[in-house]
């Protein structure tokens, strides 16, 4: 069984990932694996019915492409177990977008995994954008990758994780300890 990142932890996955054919062909529902299954976006909204018919919400999830819309997958939030987003190349940043728009306009509270070409130089960022689950590419540690969260203590710029930039911070700190220096000489 593959090993995945999720909550900053190495832990087995019990997921399999669904991909459409190399002719771009969906699978047939009743030919899916069993177990806990991930299923492209495409395949959920033509087969819902049928996939929730034979599946629990907690045996089924959606996977979301570089261009899909997020809005998509809204109203169906309660129906599967994790939404995961698709990096089927390292330089396509396209995913970062789908998760801060989950997490900050649709309010998904959820699994947000990262599938696909995912490895150590992204982790770090892909959790400032609200994801919190990560398949690390099969050709790479996931032991290693996780040191990707301790790499950068201080970030400048706000995020889903941290709204405020650092100069807030700063201008927070300064504000308390001029007042602290106030109250001590009064």
């Amino acid at each position: 069984m593959a090993s995945i990142i999720k909550n900053r932890a190495v832990v087995s996955d019990d997921w399999t990932v669904v991909r459409a054919a190399e002719d771009g062909s969906l699978p047939d529902v009743a030919a899916l694996p069993q177990g806990k299954l991930i299923v492209p976006l495409t395949l959920w909204q033509s087969e819902r019915e049928a996939l929730t018919a034979t599946r629990g919400a907690a045996d089924i999830a959606v996977w979301l492409a570089p261009d899909s819309e997020p809005a998509d997958i809204v109203s169906d939030f309660d129906k599967v177990a994790l939404i995961a987003v698709d990096f089927p190349v390292f330089r396509d940043g396209r995913g970062f977008s789908i998760a801060r728009l989950l997490r900050e306009r649709y309010g998904y509270k959820g699994e947000i995994r990262a599938i696909g070409d995912v490895m150590r130089d992204q982790l770090r960022f892909m959790f400032r954008c609200g994801f919190d689950a990560y398949a690390v590419r099969a050709d790479r540690d996931p032991h290693d990758a996780l040191k990707a969260f301790d790499e950068f203590t201080v970030q400048y710029q706000g995020a889903f994780d941290d709204p405020s930039p650092l100069f807030r911070h700063r201008e927070a700190a300064a504000a308390a300890t001029a007042a602290a220096l106030q109250k001590a000489s009064a």
